[in-house]
This record gives structure tokens, sequence and C-alpha cells, in this order.
């Protein structure tokens, strides 16, 4: 992100204290140089959904490309009294050498599956955790529930309206962004037209109705001063006795005596789908039936699902706190795990153990690999496999709990999702403008069938290990178990 002045901001110290520990600790026992692979992943979707969105990438790579702790950085740790001068002095000349996979920004995602890999050596990969976690998880949780509201919408606008509720500044900005990735059309937050082209829209609060001695005197003062763009916020009084009523006549003295037509109401409040219909009728009646009917008011996808089932009017929704916050379910549960040591070049797969099964990582350097169906372009599963290995084409699926469920399938193509994003700490991978992310997120959500899709007990998509993995999963737990 930022600053004041428009410099980008040095996020180094953002970080967990204890991975600058645990760097002090692998420097003094000979460590440093030991490469190491993490994955990030996550294990259930938000709002019990069949899919989440990847997003956040492009802040990850910016993060990445600053690392570097200045003289004011190092004067602080050495005054912990906790890290001996030569951790210290390494950290002084610190540059990021690692290799970074990544899932493309607007991806469709689920759980278990590497979303990042981290290689290098192990201080470097364990430094950035905290911020790959930070910026991964919550970019990703917003992405997703503005896709919801999207697809909840069927095919109407909607506009992320919740600047104000955000969990701080960057939650304002970044959360514009993951919004528009998920896709919202724009955007009441003005630094994210400039800084990401998302569009900033908005009009009048009902301050400004206050303000005047009438409504229709706040009407004809905003159409005077935006003729060609008159959109009336209408609920400050009532909405079918004063509102629209005020808004019909202003649109008539103020709008179309100038050669312009209004652009629409916004309603704030009350039963919107009542509302809507019956502004719908009143607007239709006075000759404008393409004056558009926006609505706000504590929305989600739920709200917005069941007013339209009732009939509402609606054109655009505008979505605010539950949208910026993910108010139903705010937390992304990303995690990030190591999953293999480099021994004399050998890849030495490492597990994790719990007694929460669910908490059983998957071992080794893996790639993460999408089975389309040729001709639909449908998404048929999801398989993990070791790096190195390759998809043949026919292949043999199988559910990695329930063993015996296996499927052989035939007729598709293979798609790796894990692209490299830095090689050896250099970036060699071109971020995709925003909008090409947008339509992106949704030609591939359009690769995934009806089930996925559903809000309330979707379809498991399946999401598979190669026989390769799974024999050394087991063989880990395996031995794990006896130790």
């Amino acid at each position: 992100m930022g600053d004041a002045d428009g410099k980008r901001m040095n996020l180094t110290m953002l970080t967990d204290f204890y991975e600058i520990t645990m760097g002090n600790g692998y420097f003094q026992n000979k460590l440093q140089d030991k490469i190491a692979y993490f994955d990030m992943f996550f294990r259930r979707v938000p709002d019990g959904g069949g899919f989440a969105v990847m997003a956040g990438v492009e802040q990850l790579i910016l993060y990445l490309q600053e690392l570097s702790f200045t003289d004011a950085d190092i004067e602080f740790l050495s005054k912990k009294n906790l890290f001996n001068e030569e951790f210290l002095n390494y950290l002084r000349h610190f540059r990021f050498s690692c290799d970074v996979w990544a899932v493309p920004e607007g991806t469709p995602i689920f759980p278990n599956e590497p979303i990042v890999t981290v290689r290098g050596p192990i201080i470097e990969a364990q430094l950035v955790e905290t911020m790959i976690l930070l910026t991964i998880n919550h970019q990703s949780l917003i992405a997703t529930k503005a896709n919801r509201i999207v697809r909840a919408a069927q095919g109407r606008a909607v506009v992320e309206f919740g600047s104000r509720r955000a969990q701080g500044y960057d939650g304002a900005m970044f959360g514009a962004r993951a919004a528009f990735i998920g896709g919202c059309a724009g955007s009441a937050c003005t630094i994210a037209e400039r800084d990401f082209a998302i569009p900033a829209v908005g009009t009048m609060a009902h301050s400004w109705v206050q303000t005047f001695d009438h409504e229709i005197d706040a009407f004809r003062a905003y159409a005077r001063t935006y003729p060609e763009n008159c959109l009336l916020l209408v609920d400050t009084y009532n909405v079918l006795k004063s509102g629209i009523p005020n808004a019909i006549q202003v649109f008539n003295e103020e709008v179309v005596t100038r050669g312009f037509r209004p652009k629409g109401i916004r309603i704030d409040s009350g039963d919107i789908a009542y509302l809507s219909k019956k502004a719908r009728k009143m607007l239709d009646d006075a000759g404008f039936p393409d004056c558009k009917i926006l609505v706000s008011n504590s929305l989600d996808e739920y709200i917005i699902r069941d007013i339209l089932v009732q009939g509402a009017e609606v054109d655009s929704f505008g979505v605010g706190e539950r949208l910026i916050t993910s108010k139903s379910e705010p937390v992304f549960g990303g995690v990030y795990k190591l999953v293999a040591i480099e021994d004399n070049g050998q890849v030495i797969p490492k597990i994790k153990l719990s007694e929460n099964v669910e908490k059983i990582t998957l071992p080794g350097r893996k790639q993460l690999w999408r089975l389309f169906e040729q001709g639909s372009g449908k998404a048929i599963a999801d398989v993990i496999t070791l790096a190195d290995e390759t998809i043949d084409e026919t292949y043999v699926i199988f559910d990695p709990v329930h063993t015996w469920k296996r499927k052989t399938v035939t007729g598709f193509f293979a798609k790796k999702l894990l692209i490299q994003i830095f090689d050896k700490g250099t970036c060699v991978y071109k971020n995709p403008d925003l909008k090409t992310i947008q339509n992106y997120c949704r030609q591939q959500i359009e690769t995934l069938w009806d089930e996925v899709l559903r809000f309330e007990n979707p379809h498991n998509y399946y999401v598979d290990l190669s026989q390769a993995l799974w024999d050394v999963r087991e063989k880990l737990l395996v031995d794990c178990s006896v130790k």
C-alpha cells in the first residue's frame, strides 16, 4: 500500500514475532541455508459455499519485491536483546531469493489445495508467512463473498458500498479491489478508481436532502448541478408519498427540459420488495420506464435472492458492511505449513499430524491440476500431484479418504493451476489488469457445474490426490505413528 506521499510502504516488519525468533534460531543452529518448501492452503469455504475465489496475488508480489530491513528496524530488534550481532547483520543485508508459485487471481479454489508455494532458504520462507496469509486470506474472503452476492443478483449490477464499515483503510481499499474481482461493477470508494481503475460511483446522502428546507428543493439543486447524471435518494422522509412524487416532478422540470433522461432513484430503507414494485409503477406511469431503481440497506446474498423471488423491481444493488467485512463469516482460514525440505538436492517430504484429522497436512513439493471436460469445458475435478508428475490422457481419480470410490476419466484436458511468480527472488509474472482478472474470474466460475454454485448444501467438488502423493502421505503417516 502507499503512504500519504504516494510512496510504497515497506511492510517487512509486519510479521509475527516468532518468524524472527525462529530465523535467529535457524541462524544460530547453522540452518539458515536449508532449503524449505511451504504451502498456503485453506480448510473450508466461507459460508458453507461450494468454492472460494483466489485474490491478492498482486499485493503479495509488491510486498515480496519490497522486503528489506531498514536501519530503524535493526535498531528496534537490537534493543530486544534477543538476537546476536551476526543475525542482525544478516538482516541488514537481507535479500529475498525464494521461488514462489501461486494460483492466478480470479481462479475458483477449493479446500486443502496449495494456492501459494514458497521454496527457498528457510529463514526467508518462514519470514513471509504472516503477510502471505494476511494478503491472500483477506482478499480471497472478500472476493468470495462478493461473488456470492453478484450471483444472487442474477445479472443486475452490484456496487460495493462498504468503505465506512471496513476493518481499517486497507480493508476498504483492498476490499474494493477484491470485490471487483468477485464481480462487482464499481465501488463507492474513490481511491479504488484512482489506484485500481474500479469505477467510483455515488450521488447523495440523506444529509444532502436534510440540508434544504424541503425535499423537493434538495432534488432541484442536485438536478441542476448534475442534469446528465441525476439519481435521487428518495427515502429520507417517505418513499411513496413524497420521495418519488418529488423526484418525478424534478425529473420533468430540471432534467428532461435540459435534454437529458433521469438516471434513477435510490431506496435505502423499508420493505425493498414492496417499495420497488410501487416505485416502478409510479415511474412507468410518469413516463420514465428507463429510470433505474438502485437499492441498498444491509443487503447480502440471501436478502437479494429473497426479494427477487418476491418480484422486486430492482436494477442494481449497493452492498456495504455485509460484503466488505464478509459479516456472516469474517475469517478465511488459510494456513501456511512446511511440506518439504531439501537435503543434498533431494526433496524430503514433511507432514504435520494432529488429533484433528482435518489438520493433517499434505507433504511434498506439489502441483495442482484442474481437469476440464472436452467440448463443454466444465471442470471435472482437481488433482494434487507431486511436482514432477504429469496427467495422462486416461486418468484414475479417487477419493483420498474413501479410496474405493474411483473413476476413470477420459476425454478431458488438464491445466496446471500453480504458476511461478518469483524465480530466485525475481518476479517473473506479469500481473493482468483488474478488468482482465474480473473477466477471467467470471469465465472460470462458468466452468463449474450449477450444483457447485448452490448457496446451501453445494455439491462437494472433487479434489483428489495422485496415487504417488497418496502413497507418500500414507508412508509418512505410518512412519510418524511409530516414532
